[in-house]
Order: C-alpha cells, then sequence, then structure tokens
C-alpha cells in the first residue's frame, strides 16, 4: 500500500471511528435509561467498533512506516497485528455480558420501552448500514486488510441491533423480561463469533497462509512465451502486501539479457491480473525432459 493510500485509510478510520462512538453512546444511554440489558449490551458492542478504530489507527500509523534495516520486508505485519488486540478486546466484552446476562435472567428486570427508544434504535440501525457498506467499498478500493475485517465486525451489529429491535417490541407486546437478558446473551454470540471471524483472517496472514490459488499463478505464468514449465509456487501475504516466488523452467540457451527478460515479463503478468503492488521472485531453471519428469 502506498503512502496516499494510508492516508486514505486513516481518514476512513477516523470517519467510522466517529460514526461509532456516536452509535455506542445512544445505545448505552438508551439502554441505561430505560433498563434494557440487550440495548445497553449492543451499545458495547458498538463501543468496540469504536475502538477497534482507534488500534486500527495505531496500526496503521506503523504499518505506513518505511522499510529499515530491522524490517526489511516493511512494517504491513503491524496493520494485521492490530486485529488480535480487536478479538482479545471482543472476547473480554463478550463473556462480560454473558454473565451480566445470566445475573440478569435470575433477576428479571422489565425494560421501560418508549417511543424514543424505537427511534433510537432505528437511527443506529440506518448509521450501521451506512458504516458497513462505506467501509468495505473504501476497504476494497484501497485494498486494505483492516478496513474490510473493520466492516465484517461492524456488520455484525446490523444484525444484532435487529435483533435488539425484535426484543423490544416483543416485550411491549407481552413478551416476559426475561427475552431482554437471552437478546443480550445472542449479542454475546455476535460478539465472540465476530473475534472469532477477525482471529481466522489475522492468523492466517501471521503464519503466513496462501495468499493466492497456485493453479491461477501456474496458468498466468504459462501462458509467458519461453516458458517450458512451473513448480514449487508460493505465495503469503494479502492482497495489497503479496508475496509469491516460483520456479521457472525455461531453454537452457537464454543468454542472460534474456532470462532477465523473461523474468520481468512474468512478474509484469503477474501484477497485471492479480495486484501492482505484487513482489514476485522467480528463480529460472534450465529445461530438459527429464526436469519435466521429476519436478516437485
Amino acid at each position: 500500500m502506498i503512502k496516499n493510500n494510508f492516508m486514505e485509510v486513516k481518514k476512513v478510520l477516523w470517519i467510522i471511528m466517529f460514526a461509532n462512538i456516536a452509535v455506542a453512546v445512544a445505545k448505552i444511554i438508551m439502554g441505561t435509561i430505560i433498563n434494557s440489558s440487550s440495548m445497553t449490551a449492543d451499545g458495547f458492542h458498538s463501543i468496540t467498533d469504536g475502538s477497534s478504530n482507534i488500534i486500527g489507527l495505531i496500526g496503521i500509523g506503523i504499518a505506513s512506516k518505511p522499510i529499515d534495516d530491522d524490517h526489511p520486508y516493511g512494517h504491513r505485519k503491524y496493520e494485521t497485528l492490530t486485529g488480535l488486540f480487536i478479538v482479545g478486546m471482543l472476547v473480554f466484552l463478550g463473556f462480560k455480558i454473558i454473565a451480566d446476562s445470566v445475573t440478569k435472567f435470575m433477576n428479571p428486570v422489565m425494560p421501560e420501552i418508549n417511543i424514543v427508544s424505537f427511534i433510537v434504535m432505528i437511527i443506529t440501525l440506518c448509521i450501521n448500514i451506512f458504516v458497513t457498506k462505506y467501509e468495505h467499498k473504501k476497504g476494497v478500493e484501497l485494498n486494505s486488510t483492516i478496513l474490510i475485517s473493520d466492516a465484517m465486525h461492524t456488520k455484525s451489529d446490523i444484525y444484532v441491533t435487529l435483533g435488539v429491535i425484535t426484543t423490544l417490541v416483543a416485550i411491549k407486546l407481552g413478551a416476559p423480561p426475561i427475552v431482554d437478558s437471552l437478546a443480550s446473551f445472542i449479542v454475546a454470540i455476535f460478539i465472540l463469533r465476530a473475534a472469532y471471524d477477525i482471529f481466522k483472517v489475522s492468523s492466517s496472514i501471521l503464519v503466513d497462509s496462501a495468499a493466492v490459488d497456485t493453479e491461477n499463478v501456474e496458468k498466468i505464468v504459462l501462458t509467458q512465451e519461453g516458458v517450458k514449465g512451473v513448480h514449487k509456487i508460493r505465495s503469503r501475504g494479502t492482497i495489497d502486501d503479496m508475496h509469491i516466488d516460483m520456479h521457472i523452467l525455461a531453454d537452457s540457451d537464454l543468454s542472460l539479457e534474456e532470462s532477465h527478460k523473461l523474468n520481468h515479463k512474468i512478474q509484469d503478468a503477474i501484477r497485471k491480473e492479480l495486484n501492482n503492488n505484487v513482489e514476485v521472485i522467480v528463480h529460472l531453471e534450465p529445461y530438459e525432459e527429464d526436469t519435466v519428469k521429476t519436478e516437485d
């Protein structure tokens, strides 16, 4: 990701952070006023969105640092590392809400639902929908892992808020107050699921899982004139910080200059099909019939 992209990601995170904090404060205040544990839990769920934005801003600040002697591959994994901090926050909050919901289940309190509470939830729902679509769109445009991951997290808010609205309607129509406790428990499950999803994405990047389909790379490479075969294809990283290396079979009588041109032609073809920021390392090997049969 180039410097301008980092700046754009920061701008998006600032916008989303203020929106998330506004939503969280509205839900928590209204939930406290009407004694609704589900609405309050939803508010704390939203406040983790704002907190994750702050962590994201810190991560982006570190990730945008240039390459140095101690970090020859750059600082990009710091952006991914921040995802694990978000996971820790979500897990802690999820279990706290579960504990609170159990307490209120044992000692139920009837929420004092009014029209204002419904208006607050509907407005915050609309904001959540906007935030999710806007952040995901920007994440794709800027090839930002943290924006896309955070959009996945925020998306869960939409379903949670819909569940809370349904709960409030049910209680207003005569459902017992324990429904509110059950709803807050479900909110906690959504929070823990979001933590799992973010952990799965972040951990796969940190342990260098394959970043692109090997067969796709092979198809691109084999279409290049002069390439006799390809094997030992490896990839790691993210869509905006991807590294690919491979072994290419080519005629043994190629000159150094011709080998160099073939190398660049392969790199350009991969970058054109996948991403301009892909780092491609090609190891050329002499082509022989026996080599093709025994390649691994």
